[in-house]
């Protein structure tokens, strides 16, 4: 698995993002982020973000939504030949299960991390008290 993330997004979600996983994995030199601002365009995201890839090695990209411009900018990258691996849908457990896996050095389906990580609480906690009930 590649040692270093670099989360995309429309604004400033990315950085956010970042913010909040370091609040629970503590500082994270190995995130990176590159936002898409409201006065920008593709091809100034396309510089920001050919400016960070150049800073670093080996990498995962993760994109907030497929479709958008930061997701379909980077996409392009991958068309063109460049070597990375482009996710998009992010959220805390994709980056969580990245870190674990960095830490572990064991390969994870942040596909499948991500995912399995999404419940309806209210339906867990229905599940919950129907079983005290039996």
């Amino acid at each position: 698995m590649a040692k270093q993330l670099i989360l995309i997004s429309h604004g400033l979600f990315c950085e956010e993002l970042k913010k909040s996983t370091e609040m629970i994995m503590g500082p994270q030199d190995i995130i990176h982020t590159v936002g898409l601002l409201p006065e920008e365009g593709p091809d100034d995201f396309r510089l920001k973000l050919e400016e960070k890839m150049a800073e670093l090695k080996e990498f995962v990209v993760l994109a907030d939504l497929m479709g958008g411009t930061p997701c379909n900018v980077a996409s392009r990258m991958v068309m063109e030949g460049k070597g990375f691996d482009l996710y998009a849908g992010m959220n805390m457990p994709m980056i969580i299960g990245f870190l674990n896996g960095v830490l572990l050095g064991e390969d994870i389906d942040l596909v499948e991390f991500g995912s399995t990580n999404i419940h309806h609480i209210n339906d867990l906690l229905s599940f919950n008290e129907n079983d005290e009930d039996d």
